[in-house]
Protein backbone atom coordinates (compact mmCIF):
# COMPACT_ATOMS: atom_id res chain seq x y z
CA UNK A 1 0.00 0.00 0.00
CA UNK A 2 1.40 3.79 -1.07
CA UNK A 3 2.23 5.72 1.78
CA UNK A 4 -0.40 8.57 2.27
CA UNK A 5 0.54 12.14 1.28
CA UNK A 6 0.98 15.33 2.86
CA UNK A 7 -1.58 17.67 3.50
CA UNK A 8 -4.01 14.69 3.34
CA UNK A 9 -6.37 13.28 6.06
CA UNK A 10 -4.05 11.21 7.84
CA UNK A 11 -5.64 7.44 7.88
CA UNK A 12 -8.08 6.81 11.02
CA UNK A 13 -7.78 3.66 12.84
CA UNK A 14 -8.87 2.75 16.69
CA UNK A 15 -6.27 0.76 18.30
CA UNK A 16 -5.60 -1.21 21.82
CA UNK A 17 -3.25 0.97 23.74
CA UNK A 18 -0.15 0.05 26.78
CA UNK A 19 -1.79 0.37 29.68
CA UNK A 20 -5.08 -1.53 28.67
CA UNK A 21 -6.88 1.20 27.06
CA UNK A 22 -7.51 2.00 23.40
CA UNK A 23 -7.32 4.95 20.87
CA UNK A 24 -9.05 6.59 17.96
CA UNK A 25 -6.94 8.67 16.14
CA UNK A 26 -9.75 11.22 14.72
CA UNK A 27 -10.74 12.14 18.31
CA UNK A 28 -7.40 13.77 18.54
CA UNK A 29 -8.39 16.35 16.34
CA UNK A 30 -7.61 19.50 17.99
CA UNK A 31 -3.80 18.47 18.86
CA UNK A 32 -0.80 17.79 17.10
CA UNK A 33 -0.28 13.82 16.85
CA UNK A 34 2.99 12.44 16.21
CA UNK A 35 2.67 8.24 15.19
CA UNK A 36 6.14 6.76 15.46
CA UNK A 37 6.25 3.39 13.73
CA UNK A 38 9.28 0.94 14.52
CA UNK A 39 10.35 -2.65 13.97
CA UNK A 40 10.12 -3.91 17.64
CA UNK A 41 9.98 -3.18 21.47
CA UNK A 42 13.02 -4.01 23.36
CA UNK A 43 15.91 -4.16 20.15
CA UNK A 44 19.13 -2.38 20.41
CA UNK A 45 17.74 0.60 17.72
CA UNK A 46 14.67 0.71 18.48
CA UNK A 47 15.48 1.25 22.57
CA UNK A 48 18.08 3.79 21.35
CA UNK A 49 15.07 5.77 19.53
CA UNK A 50 12.36 5.18 22.51
CA UNK A 51 14.92 6.57 24.99
CA UNK A 52 15.96 9.30 23.04
CA UNK A 53 12.23 10.60 22.74
CA UNK A 54 11.95 9.74 26.49
CA UNK A 55 14.71 12.16 27.11
CA UNK A 56 13.29 15.27 24.97
CA UNK A 57 10.05 14.30 26.41
CA UNK A 58 9.79 17.71 28.03
CA UNK A 59 10.12 19.57 24.97
CA UNK A 60 7.77 17.70 22.56
CA UNK A 61 5.05 17.19 24.75
CA UNK A 62 4.63 21.32 24.81
CA UNK A 63 4.48 20.71 20.73
CA UNK A 64 2.21 17.47 20.22
CA UNK A 65 0.97 14.27 21.33
CA UNK A 66 3.38 10.92 20.94
CA UNK A 67 2.47 7.97 20.10
CA UNK A 68 4.97 4.26 19.58
CA UNK A 69 3.31 2.10 17.16
CA UNK A 70 4.68 -1.68 16.56
CA UNK A 71 2.98 -5.16 16.00
CA UNK A 72 3.89 -5.94 19.58
CA UNK A 73 1.42 -6.83 21.60
CA UNK A 74 0.25 -4.69 24.42
CA UNK A 75 2.23 -7.05 27.13
CA UNK A 76 5.18 -6.30 25.37
CA UNK A 77 4.35 -2.41 25.40
CA UNK A 78 4.12 -2.67 29.14
CA UNK A 79 7.40 -4.35 29.99
CA UNK A 80 9.26 -1.82 27.42
CA UNK A 81 7.79 0.95 29.19
CA UNK A 82 8.74 0.19 32.33
CA UNK A 83 11.93 -1.45 31.48
CA UNK A 84 12.94 2.04 29.85
CA UNK A 85 10.28 4.48 31.93
CA UNK A 86 8.88 5.80 28.88
CA UNK A 87 6.63 8.73 29.55
CA UNK A 88 3.81 7.74 26.57
CA UNK A 89 2.08 5.04 24.94
CA UNK A 90 2.86 2.62 22.54
CA UNK A 91 -0.24 1.26 19.77
CA UNK A 92 0.00 -2.55 19.94
CA UNK A 93 -0.29 -3.15 15.30
CA UNK A 94 -0.47 -7.06 16.06
CA UNK A 95 -2.55 -7.63 12.48
CA UNK A 96 0.00 -4.48 10.86
CA UNK A 97 -3.23 -2.53 9.74
CA UNK A 98 -2.13 0.73 10.86
CA UNK A 99 1.38 -0.19 9.40
CA UNK A 100 -0.51 -1.01 5.85
CA UNK A 101 -2.55 1.66 5.91
CA UNK A 102 0.47 3.91 6.63
CA UNK A 103 2.48 2.08 3.98
CA UNK A 104 5.20 1.37 6.10
CA UNK A 105 4.38 -2.30 5.65
CA UNK A 106 6.84 -3.34 3.52
CA UNK A 107 8.98 -6.10 2.11
CA UNK A 108 12.89 -6.19 3.78
CA UNK A 109 15.91 -8.09 3.36
CA UNK A 110 18.33 -9.21 6.57
CA UNK A 111 21.42 -11.63 5.13
CA UNK A 112 19.75 -12.40 2.06
CA UNK A 113 16.46 -13.64 3.73
CA UNK A 114 13.15 -11.26 2.73
CA UNK A 115 10.67 -11.02 5.12
CA UNK A 116 7.57 -8.29 5.85
CA UNK A 117 7.92 -5.77 8.08
CA UNK A 118 7.64 -1.78 9.51
CA UNK A 119 9.87 0.94 7.92
CA UNK A 120 10.64 2.74 10.50
CA UNK A 121 8.85 6.13 10.07
CA UNK A 122 7.53 8.97 11.19
CA UNK A 123 4.52 10.88 10.75
CA UNK A 124 3.03 14.14 11.90
CA UNK A 125 -0.41 14.84 11.84
CA UNK A 126 -1.94 18.49 12.16
CA UNK A 127 -4.59 19.87 14.42
CA UNK A 128 -6.70 19.23 11.32
CA UNK A 129 -5.84 16.00 10.79
CA UNK A 130 -3.83 15.91 8.04
CA UNK A 131 -0.67 15.13 7.44
CA UNK A 132 2.24 17.73 8.14
CA UNK A 133 5.19 16.17 7.80
CA UNK A 134 6.72 12.54 7.01
CA UNK A 135 9.90 11.50 8.51
CA UNK A 136 11.15 8.19 6.00
CA UNK A 137 14.09 5.59 6.90
CA UNK A 138 14.63 7.67 9.94
CA UNK A 139 18.08 6.56 12.13
CA UNK A 140 17.39 6.03 15.59
CA UNK A 141 20.34 8.61 16.43
CA UNK A 142 18.90 11.56 14.39
CA UNK A 143 15.32 10.80 14.85
CA UNK A 144 14.32 12.98 18.08
CA UNK A 145 16.73 16.20 16.18
CA UNK A 146 14.48 15.32 13.10
CA UNK A 147 11.14 15.16 14.68
CA UNK A 148 12.27 18.43 16.53
CA UNK A 149 12.78 20.46 13.53
CA UNK A 150 10.04 19.41 11.90
CA UNK A 151 7.48 20.05 15.14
Amino acid sequence: MPKPSLNKPAPDFTAPVSGGSSITLSELRGKTVVLYFYPKDDTPGCTKQACALRDGFAALKKKAVLFGISPDSVKKHDKFIQKHELPFPLIADEDHAIAEAYGVWVEKSLYGKKYMGIERSTFVIDKKGHLAAILEKVKPDEHYDQLMEVL
